[in-house]
């Protein structure tokens, strides 16, 4: 159902289309379930006896499993509706998570970690539905509150479950996630209510429009530009549990919170995009986003190849790649949406997963590399040479668009 103007929304009340609350925390609850548990990583890794290149599966093999959600969710909602595959996924996610809290082994636990996987739904739905109630100028305002807890939280998670661990052990990571999991499961079954009769397109008829976009190399430009501008901050998130713990010594509680240290900067440059992306462009906020992760990433390099090496200084500078996925990312997502405006929900999700498989890429070949290492300098040439990628990509899509227009 695609209204022209704002549906009445009656909270707790499944008749109208759901509050903005059970939108935020449906995509929330997903982007916490990526991140939490990252800093108990390496005692995780001791407790199962595995490597912690094994271990890190949690991280590369889950964001795996995301990037394949992303394309064949929305075509599955758009043919059943929204409300019983969120409601579906929510109950898949539950049984999961209990299963990875009474897992005895290493394999057990990393099947039901990829089935975790799901809740990669409230992610995806969460700006279905918006769509799906409002026109495009009012869908945009109304997604920036959605996405904005989508961004925070994946880097404010580890600071929580750096706590719990301490606090309590690694496995009450996986009971805060499974209370989660059932508020918002009953939250969904009282709110949310369809906003789709299900007579979308089939996941048959969308895969036949792919060429045309894979065939554009704007679209893969910008596509490229997210995942590699991404890539650096998931490369961090596969890897930063063993810097902290292992290289640096550092308790859980501060691992969670050296981790989460993008998070100030993301924020600024988020709103530096809302508040200047009309002014100059995609383009260029692309371009200078870009910028300023390679130039954080590669100073920080320079200062450990002089021999300086430290927790403060390793992380110290990590908020500038937060800014720069700020000013970067949003930029380059909606740049891959206009390039064919009439395939936007297609490309979302195509986009949607280039960016994630990239980031499960680096995040598995950083933990794999940095295992066994005394520094963290493989894990930051991984971030500086990913980020600077990022520049190429946009650079490329500049050049493109001048050779068109030209």
């Amino acid at each position: 159902m695609t209204m022209t103007t704002a549906p009445k929304v009656r909270f707790l009340d499944r008749t109208t289309p759901p509050h903005i609350a059970t939108l935020i925390l449906m995509a929330g609850t997903s982007a916490m379930t990526m991140s939490i548990f990252l800093p108990s990583l390496t005692r995780m890794s001791a407790y199962f006896g595995a490597d912690y290149g094994v271990m890190q599966l949690a991280v590369s093999g889950y964001l795996a499993a995301t990037a394949l959600l992303q394309i064949i969710i929305g075509p599955i909602s758009d043919r059943f509706g929204r409300r019983p595959v969120i409601l579906g996924a929510l109950s898949i996610f539950v049984l999961a998570t209990i299963g990875t809290i009474y897992s005895t082994n290493v394999e057990t636990f990393l099947a039901f970690r990829m089935l975790q996987a799901v809740i990669a739904s409230g992610m995806v739905l969460s700006r279905a539905i918006v769509r799906d109630m409002v026109p495009g100028d009012q869908a945009a305002s109304m997604i920036g509150y959605v996405t904005m807890g989508m961004a925070i939280i994946p880097m404010a998670g580890p600071v929580i479950g750096g706590m719990l661990d301490q606090a309590f052990g690694w496995e009450a990571n996986f009971i805060f996630l499974l209370v989660a999991g059932l508020l918002v499961l009953a939250l969904c079954w009282l709110d949310l209510g369809e906003t789709a009769k299900g007579t979308g397109i089939s996941f048959g008829q969308q895969l036949r429009v792919y060429p045309e976009l894979l065939s554009s190399q704007r679209f893969w430009g910008y596509s490229l530009c997210a995942a590699f501008g991404s890539g650096a901050f998931f490369a961090l998130l596969g890897a930063a549990s063993y810097v902290s713990g292992t290289i640096y010594g550092l308790s859980p509680r501060w691992t969670g919170l050296a981790i989460g240290s993008p998070a100030a900067g993301y924020v600024l440059g988020n709103y530096l995009s809302g508040r200047y992306s009309v002014r100059y462009g995609i383009n260029k906020m692309a371009l200078a986003g870009s910028i300023v992760a390679s130039a954080g990433l590669g100073l920080s390099l320079i200062i450990s190849l002089m021999g300086y090496n430290s927790a403060l200084l390793f992380f110290g500078f990590c908020p500038l790649l937060g800014l720069g996925n700020g000013l970067q990312l949003p930029s380059a997502m909606a740049g891959s949406l206009s390039v064919r405006p009439q395939l936007a929900g297609t490309a979302s999700g195509l986009s949607g997963a280039i960016m994630i498989g990239g980031g499960a890429a680096l995040s598995a070949m950083s933990g794999a590399l940095l295992a066994g290492r005394e520094t963290a300098q493989v894990l930051q040439v991984i971030m500086f040479l990913s980020a600077v990628m990022g520049i190429v990509s946009i650079l490329w899509v500049m050049r493109r668009e001048k050779q068109l227009n030209g």
